[in-house]
């Protein structure tokens, strides 16, 4: 029960990536999981939970900084941290 008590709040928007002013570091120590209209991503690079967007890779094309090229969807969008004793 203390390790749930230890985890910080999801924030409504968060980055992958370390440059974003959206990265928070603390929330990555854990495993989290992003829920996209019902349905479970693992390519996520950026979400918004009130604005109901997430940024996913845009197939293999890479920008002139060797960064992938990123999608917005449009949708219901749940954050989560997965718990390891159920694997969800």
């Amino acid at each position: 029960m203390t390790e749930s008590t230890a985890r910080p709040a999801l924030p409504d928007h968060l980055s992958i990536d370390p440059r974003s002013p959206h990265y928070v570091a603390a929330v990555f120590e854990q495993d989290i999981g992003i829920r996209f209209n019902n349905k479970e991503r693992f390519d996520v690079e950026e979400y918004c939970v009130s604005e109901g967007w997430i940024k996913v890779p845009a197939g293999k094309a890479v920008d002139r900084k060797g960064q992938p090229l990123l999608i917005k969807l449009k949708g219901s969008v749940e954050a989560f941290y997965k718990d390891l004793a159920t694997g969800s």
